[in-house]
């Protein structure tokens, strides 16, 4: 006998009373769970998306609220960073360190706190701008190779003309004995066209290769998935080497939308030669091991010629290496760069693809202008990604209020440079954005380089930055449809979920 519809209604009314009870009783708990070790703006944005969408909210806040690796991977880290700050107890401040300025040797401090790595002169360091020419400098010197090459790049896509001579600089590097790895991060590369043929290249190349942070549910491999390896590292020798902002893709990032408009990425790289190459190859041979528990990678830096006296380095730059990332656990970046911004006392210039900063940094960029420190903001016209370009144009009229100039790098080309300088002291060059997911979620890596020379060089691009970009005013901003207003305040409270 089927129930009547008396008791149909009985049964749900108890079982929506049920639910009801459920939803806030898990209200009531999140509330005292989402705010531990948070910003009160990250938790305040997790408990309106879990209240409003509760099913939802859960469910994002299981996959993507915990910022921490694995234990394992804290550990490895850890240990390593004592045995760098063991190794190099004994270095002080190179000899032709002399600036005048304090806040100048705080920085240096603060980084080897943070980082481990030592300030170290003697270096021979080249800003590139030109995608082609980076690319075809990285393919030179592996040619050149004659013990190891050590490769690791958050995006990497092969194709003909760009990687793809590369690539064979590598297969054919491998095939003479070198001893090659390579690393790529596994999400980032995994969504670029022609990821499995990518695969097959290089299982049949000879080079020894490993996704960096994959996810492998099989494997047991899971963490939340956003947390992604964002450097480039490229070592040849222990001699030789390159980092920036740049991927080993072509400049359209292989996407049909990008060819069809003319969408290209604009880069900065170095070039460096000198003691900061073993800093590059410790960073690479630590993710190794991360990835593959690998001793003879140590071995072949061991043995590779680092020019230790003054006579043999083949320059005269000062430069730093500072690793971040969730493995570090302190925000090793967001530090060192509101230490530097808020030590500018003349000019500050900022080029940033993806400006989402938090609390912290936007007081300290606003202070600086209202100090009458002269700010400059390079960012992109169009932006890539929609919800970071909207959440980025969110802090546009509070920047320009405090007197910040913004320079909008024309599109439909993406301006991926990630540099600052502070006046004629510091330039920092690196792999890391200006936003809360390069502080909180990234493996990245920064280079500060201390001195006039390399604050010209990198100021020298920045200047044709300005020169291409449109300057956005206070009075046209205020002027922008209601509806972008609506879109952008929507995507920088989304920009805070971490």
């Amino acid at each position: 006998m089927l129930p009547s519809n008396e008791v149909l209604m009985q049964i749900g009314s108890v079982l929506w009373s049920i639910l009801v009870a459920i939803e806030l009783v898990v209200r009531y708990f999140m509330i005292g769970i989402v705010p531990g070790n948070r910003r009160p703006t990250t938790a305040m944005a997790w408990l309106l998306g879990i209240f409003f969408l509760p099913v939802v909210g859960l469910l994002a806040y299981w996959l993507f609220a915990n910022p921490r690796l694995s234990r394992s991977r804290l550990e490895k880290q850890q240990r390593a960073h004592e045995q760098i700050i063991d190794a190099t107890k004994h270095m002080e401040l190179p000899e032709e360190f002399h600036s005048q300025e304090e806040w100048v040797e705080s920085a240096v401090s603060l980084n080897r706190n943070l980082g481990a790595m030592p300030l170290e002169g003697g270096n021979s360091v080249e800003v590139i701008s030109d995608y082609r020419y980076s690319m075809e400098s990285m393919r030179h010197e592996i040619d050149k190779a004659t013990r190891y090459i050590h490769i690791q790049f958050y995006i990497m896509g092969d194709d003909e003309e760009y990687v793809g001579p590369v690539l064979e600089a590598l297969e054919r590097a491998a095939q003479r004995g070198v001893h090659v790895r390579l690393l790529f991060d596994h999400l980032g590369t995994l969504r670029v066209k022609g990821y499995g043929e990518l695969k097959k290249r290089l299982k049949k190349s000879g080079i020894n290769w490993r996704p960096m942070l994959p996810i492998d549910l099989i494997g047991r491999r899971w963490r939340r998935p956003d947390l992604r390896n964002h450097r480039k590292i490229l070592v040849i020798d222990g001699e030789v080497g390159f980092t920036g902002s740049q991927n080993l893709i072509e400049p359209g990032y292989k996407r049909k939308s990008s060819h069809k408009v003319g969408r290209e990425w604009v880069e900065m790289m170095l070039r460096v030669e000198g003691p900061l190459v073993r800093s590059l190859d410790v960073t690479f041979a630590i993710d190794w091991w991360q990835e593959e528990n690998d001793q003879e990678v140590l071995m072949d830096m061991n043995e590779a010629r680092h020019p230790l006296a003054y006579e043999e380095r083949p320059g005269s730059t000062l430069a730093q290496l500072l690793p971040s990332g969730p493995g570090f656990g302190k925000e090793n970046n967001l530090r060192l760069f509101n230490t530097l911004i808020y030590s500018a006392s003349e000019r500050l210039e900022i080029t940033s693809p993806y400006f989402v900063p938090d609390d912290s940094m936007l007081y300290a960029i606003t202070t600086a202008a209202q100090r009458g420190v002269e700010v400059e903001l390079f960012v992109c016209e169009e932006g890539d990604q929609f919800l970071v370009h909207h959440a980025q144009q969110s802090y546009y009229q509070q920047l320009l209020e405090a007197g910040v100039r913004i320079h909008c790098y024309p599109a439909p080309m993406v301006l991926h440079t990630k540099c600052f300088t502070v006046d004629d002291e510091v330039a920092v060059v690196g792999s890391s954005n200006m936003d809360m997911r390069s502080f909180s979620l990234n493996m990245e890596i920064s280079v500060m380089l201390l001195g006039k020379e390399m604050v010209n060089a990198v100021n020298e691009v920045q200047n044709h930055y300005r020169e291409i970009s449109t300057e956005i005013t206070l009075g046209q901003w205020r002027r922008r449809p209601r509806m972008q207003r609506w879109i952008d305040n929507v995507a920088r409270l989304t920009a805070t979920l971490q």
